[in-house]
């Protein structure tokens, strides 16, 4: 057995869960789901909260799939997708270099997961367990595809909400009990 891919997913899918639940929970110091909502609106994706979710369940839910090697090219998709995501939304505009607030880091993790997609889980994933195991470049390049993929709509779903004009609160009467 090679322990490095499972090494890999392991080191790398818990990281992934841990940030995602820092977004979804407040977990590990992270900022929990309305501060993280609140983060997503200022950057432009719109409704923040659901931005926030969504990208905290692929984080938490694909880190998770990620490291039990189930499902790999799906969870690396969803993986990629966010990192992509962030890459766009945050980091391209400072150049490559984390010292800079660039995407050093996420270019890192997308090489990463395009490498686990490729060379597949291993031996010890469930995808093998259940003989449901898919790797080889065309995965690979499929996963980042469906990353990018997922990433746009959710650009475009940010646009969307953008152009919406504000949700209108619901009238409430307040009455005096008697």
């Amino acid at each position: 057995m090679r322990v490095t891919k499972t090494l890999a997913r392991v080191v790398i899918g818990g990281l992934f869960i841990g940030h995602g639940t820092q977004k979804l929970f407040g977990w590990f110091d992270g900022p929990g789901l309305d501060k993280t909502a609140q983060g997503f609106e200022s950057m432009g994706l719109r409704p923040g909260r659901r931005q926030a979710i969504a990208a905290g369940a692929a984080e938490a839910g694909g880190g998770a799939m990620l490291a039990l090697g189930l499902l790999t090219p799906l969870s690396a998709a969803a993986l990629s997708g966010v990192m992509l995501t962030a890459v766009r939304r945050v980091h391209l505009a400072n150049g490559p270099w984390s010292s800079n607030g660039g995407y050093e880091y996420n270019l890192v993790l997308l090489t990463a997961l395009l490498l686990i997609t490729e060379q597949g889980p291993g031996k010890a994933s469930l995808d093998a367990a259940l003989g449901i195991e898919k790797s080889g470049s065309g995965w690979a390049i499929a996963e980042l595809a469906a990353g990018a993929a997922g990433s746009a709509l959710s650009g475009k779903l940010a646009e969307t909400a953008a152009d919406a004009p504000p949700a209108e609160e619901p009238v409430v009467e307040y009455r005096e009990a008697a």
